[in-house]
């Protein structure tokens, strides 16, 4: 069952220690309820992915208790710094490229060089932040493509048993996601719009511009592009065998014969997977690579649970290259 802890100094600390430890803890900002964990675990990251049944690892938002601590993972410009001057905290989420050396896992920025990151507002969520001392990844607390909760009751309600506990803090402010904002190119560009109004981000951004702006051109951000997951070796999906200049990206038993093997779960288990899934790419490219192989090779995947959002990264992984 999941616990219900109220929002005091023992609950605070509870789940702060159950984050450190890589369990799932709901708990209210200033727009809804997020579904937290440590953002710097591949494993309770993947935790969050089962739990919402998610079908695809999109980027999630990672959460600080002030600006410093947020631009150790993410590389402000001078426009960020500004914005955070005057949003933060508050419901505004930047992306931002990511910084040498950040703790984040790839698993949380779904494979970018960027991360999207924000200081949301609210007196018990700061106190969490701070206790757990990570960055904690925290989409909507809801089942995917449910309402999002803005309230305990909501969160218990769809993840009752999933998730280790909510931290009620009562009803949120806001009651909509976060605005996005993607600072990663050469203009600023509107993701998501939510609880920061374009308006007052014009003020000090000057115009903005929307995804839909530039169809031909579109920016590395989260699910915008097909092939933006892609190694530099080809992936050819399914592999039911293998040769001797592949290398395999396996799941239970592995194939004889490849040049090269990361095994995602020698077990078969898609929560496994779901957490080496892009060290595994990454190992495969760079070491495939200096061994002289072709291609990387993966086995399949079960359509069930998390083996969904492995399937689709596989397949962006395997989109032909934009010209």
């Amino acid at each position: 069952m999941t616990e219900r802890l109220e929002a005091n100094d023992a609950g605070i600390a509870r789940a702060a220690d159950l984050l450190r430890a890589g369990g799932l803890v709901a708990f209210g900002t200033e727009t809804v309820y997020g579904l937290g964990a440590d953002a710097t675990n591949d494993t309770a990251v993947a935790r969050i992915f089962a739990a919402k049944e998610r079908p695809r690892f999109n980027p999630l938002i990672s959460h600080f208790p002030d600006a410093e601590a947020a631009f150790t993972e993410a590389m402000p410009n001078d426009l960020a710094r500004r914005l955070a001057e005057r949003f933060w905290p508050g419901p505004l989420t930047l992306v931002l490229p990511r910084q040498p050396g950040g703790t984040i896992s790839d698993l949380a920025a779904a494979g970018l060089p960027s991360v999207a990151v924000r200081v949301p507002r609210g007196a018990v969520t700061a106190a969490l932040l701070r206790a757990t001392g990570r960055p904690v990844a925290a989409p909507s607390a809801n089942l995917s493509g449910k309402v999002s909760p803005s309230d305990a009751y909501h969160v218990m309600r769809g993840l009752n048993g999933r998730i280790d506990a909510v931290l009620d803090s009562g009803p949120c402010q806001v009651g909509v996601e976060s605005t996005v904002l993607d600072l990663t190119g050469t203009a600023p560009m509107l993701l998501r719009p939510g609880g920061v109004t374009i308006e007052a981000l014009a003020e000090i951004c000057g115009p903005i511009s929307h995804p839909d702006d530039y169809a031909d051109t579109l920016p590395v951000s989260p699910g915008r592009m097909e092939s933006h997951y892609a190694p530099s070796l080809p992936v050819r999906l399914d592999a039911q065998e293998v040769g001797t200049d592949e290398a395999l990206l396996a799941f239970g038993p592995e194939l004889p014969g490849a040049g090269l093997v990361w095994n995602l779960s020698p077990s078969g288990t898609v929560d496994e997977a779901a957490a080496r899934l892009f060290a595994g790419l990454r190992f495969l490219d760079s070491e495939g690579a200096r061994r002289g192989l072709t291609r990387i090779a993966a086995m399949p995947i079960p359509r069930a649970g998390l083996g969904l959002a492995i399937r689709d990264r596989l397949r962006r992984a395997a989109s032909p290259r934009p010209a």
